[in-house]
């Protein structure tokens, strides 16, 4: 199979940009010591640029996400110790599903013809109940952290799962996550680590959340077995 030089150039842009993440290690920036450290030094400077601040902070967010790198919870923390809870999980929410997006996007425009030629057999059944009942199953998924974020991205670009589903399901998902984060970080003094802010009891609550999403899909597979037992 020939693969096509614009995807030859994309993968390697993007390979590039992860590398020279790691090789400067720009992480440093990324954790909750150097926020709180500049944390003063980032409310003046959205104080006097208002607009650049938001602009900025999103744009770093969505390549943050788009290429899976690590600290998006530092980056709601951030949202909310700079623009409040409410604004800072409008921005985040914002800009996280825009990274996700172009992360689902760039993975199926470079693998899933790959993946499908090989695979598409044994992926057909998957790939039917995500165009039937995909909202459900990837909001289950945003809501529960059982699977990293940016995995979820990457495998949802190898099925037929519809793009709009995907945008509307990682919004509303990633909503209740991304405020208790964001709102966490409006107290950003109080919080110790970025682990401690999602209690036992804070996930328990997301469990619950996504299974109430996943009881459609419950209920259809129920009433579907009713019906082939009766015929």
């Amino acid at each position: 199979m020939t693969v096509q030089p614009q995807k030859i150039v994309l993968l390697v842009l993007a390979v590039a940009a992860i590398a020279l993440f790691f090789v400067f290690d720009l992480g440093r920036f990324l954790t909750l010591a150097a926020l709180k450290a500049n944390h003063q030094a980032l409310v003046d400077f959205h104080h006097a640029h208002r607009l650049l601040t938001v602009a900025g902070f999103m744009t770093l967010y969505i390549v943050q996400t788009a290429l899976s790198l690590p600290g998006a919870a530092i980056l709601s923390l951030a949202a909310g110790a700079l623009f409040g809870a409410i604004a800072g999980t409008v921005y985040a929410v914002i800009a996280a599903t825009i990274g996700a997006t172009a992360a689902f996007l760039v993975t199926r425009y470079l693998l899933r013809d790959a993946v499908l030629s090989r695979f598409g057999g044994r992926l057909e059944g998957i790939n039917r109940e995500l165009e039937q009942r995909g909202f459900n199953y990837l909001l289950f998924l945003r809501l529960v952290p059982v699977f990293p974020f940016f995995l979820i991205n990457l495998a949802a670009g190898l099925t037929r799962l519809p793009l709009r589903t995907f945008v509307l399901a990682t919004t509303v998902g990633i909503i209740p996550g991304g405020f208790v984060y964001v709102n966490a970080g409006a107290s950003l003094a109080t919080v110790d680590s970025p682990a401690a802010v999602a209690s036992p009891r804070v996930l328990g609550s997301f469990v619950l959340l996504g299974l109430f999403a996943l009881v459609p899909v419950i209920c259809s597979r129920w009433k579907g077995r009713g019906k082939g037992g009766n015929q």
